[in-house]
């Protein structure tokens, strides 16, 4: 009831009645909670924690200003509020901060100052640092993705923008250099700069999303009971591969061209990268056995790792934040010696345990009816399934050929014979009614 009152209020837009109903709410909640099991506890927790934003958002609107920002981590932290009080939230931090934003001018980035005048950009500009900590405060992977997308949702927002503030002025578009600093101008530096935040927070989330994939593979291989798998290798090196394309139109950023430290940072960012990327597919090579080639590979990586390690000096500070090379160093060192010795084991077992159906004994298809024998030439075109054309056999005479042969044979004349019983015929007749015999 309380719960209803308090939501009634809160559509009226009466807010202390509101934060009231709302507070005597949370209070049987979290008494309830404390009087059952754990178990039943998780519930009543639940609904605590989905109206003490709206308990903020009343704070707020009766005059509370340090409610915004509790509200806005809030937020961040659950990966957006839903129900009623969504829309009403959004806007209110949309309003706070473009009120912020009507005092901000200008922006540093990489020792250039450029000023903003576009409001979205600086609203976005304002959220940025605290999306960021949001992200880096989340738990659960879903609440991170969320987090990204929403980051990169107002980041490519921010870069229409800008946009659309470059279309007007086509030359200017074209030919970037000024004339008099030989730098790109000031809105198309911005444009860079945003676009430069998108595409790391893109690395940033395919990262995370490596991460979390590479946890459940490796969980999936200390135990492989039912011996299937949901996530693979080839997964991982799609991941890195849209990382490394993303890595590719960094130094392509206009007015970044010159920049030597910048470009060097990205050449560091890709060695690490494509180490990680050429790891993966040593790994998915081994899951097929195919030895050689994963061990190639895993000297390809140490190759990779060897060199940023050896060119990071002084921009050790930018690779923080990137994966760990020693790691995945001492990690490449274990798989080789496993690697190593599988394919020992496996020639061994291939030797002593070689059956007869991997045996190429040269017999045709049809003399070898009885035993089963792997032979890849059988779907080729040069199938071994018969002698063609089949050799010479004796085969018994048939009666069937005398038959037709009767049709052919010439017998010898018999017309004389003929004629003399023609001529005695009917003297013989009476002659042997009256017994005569000649």
């Amino acid at each position: 009831m309380a719960y209803l009152t308090g939501m009634l209020r809160f559509e009226h837009q009466e807010w202390k009645a509101a934060m009231e109903a709302f507070n005597k709410c949370k209070t049987i909640y979290e008494k309830l909670a404390s009087a059952f099991t754990e178990e039943q506890a998780v519930l009543y927790n639940q609904r605590v924690e989905e109206i003490s934003p709206n308990i903020r958002y009343c704070a707020y609107n009766i005059g509370d200003q340090s409610a915004i920002s509790e509200l806005m981590q809030m937020r961040l932290r659950s990966g957006g509020t839903e129900g009623l009080l969504a829309e009403k939230l959004e806007s209110l931090i949309t309003q706070t901060r473009a009120k912020q934003a009507a005092t901000m001018s200008e922006v540093e980035w990489r020792g250039r100052t450029v000023p903003v005048k576009i409001d979205k950009v600086r609203i976005f500009l304002l959220g940025l640092a605290d999306n960021e900590a949001a992200i880096a405060q989340a738990e659960g992977e879903e609440t991170k993705e969320h987090l990204f997308e929403s980051l990169l949702s107002e980041c490519r927002d921010a870069i229409q923008a800008v946009r659309e503030e470059l279309k007007p002025d086509q030359k200017q578009r074209e030919h970037s250099l000024e004339v008099d600093s030989g730098k790109v101008s000031n809105i198309q530096y911005l444009h860079s700069y945003l676009t430069y935040i998108k595409l790391s927070t893109a690395i940033k989330r395919n990262e995370s999303m490596a991460k979390a994939l590479q946890k459940t593979l490796l969980q999936e291989q200390q135990s492989e009971d039912d011996g299937k798998r949901t996530a693979r290798p080839q997964d991982l090196i799609r991941l890195y591969d849209i990382i490394l394309q993303n890595l590719v139109e960094l130094p392509q950023l206009p007015g970044l061209e010159e920049d030597k430290n910048f470009q060097k940072e990205i050449g560091l960012k890709t060695l690490v990268y494509k180490a990680y990327r050429c790891f993966f597919i040593a790994q998915s090579y081994v899951l097929v056995k195919k030895w050689s080639e994963a061990l190639v590979l895993y000297d390809r990586v140490l190759k990779y790792a060897s060199e940023v390690q050896a060119q990071a000096g002084a921009y050790k500070n930018s690779l923080k934040e990137l994966p760990d090379v020693q790691e995945l160093i001492n990690q490449v060192n274990a798989e080789k010696y496993s690697l190593q010795a599988a394919a020992i084991l496996d020639a061994n077992d291939t030797h002593e345990t070689e059956s007869p159906s991997q045996v190429k004994d040269g017999k045709l298809l049809s003399e070898r009816f009885e035993t089963f024998c792997l032979d890849p030439s059988l779907v080729s075109k040069q199938a071994s399934l018969v002698h063609f054309p089949p050799g010479f056999q004796p085969i018994p005479c048939k009666p069937l050929f005398f038959d037709l042969a009767l049709n052919h044979v010439a017998f010898p004349p018999l017309e004389d014979k003929v004629e003399q019983k023609a001529k005695s015929g009917l003297t013989g007749y009476i002659k042997g009614i009256f017994g005569f015999r000649s």
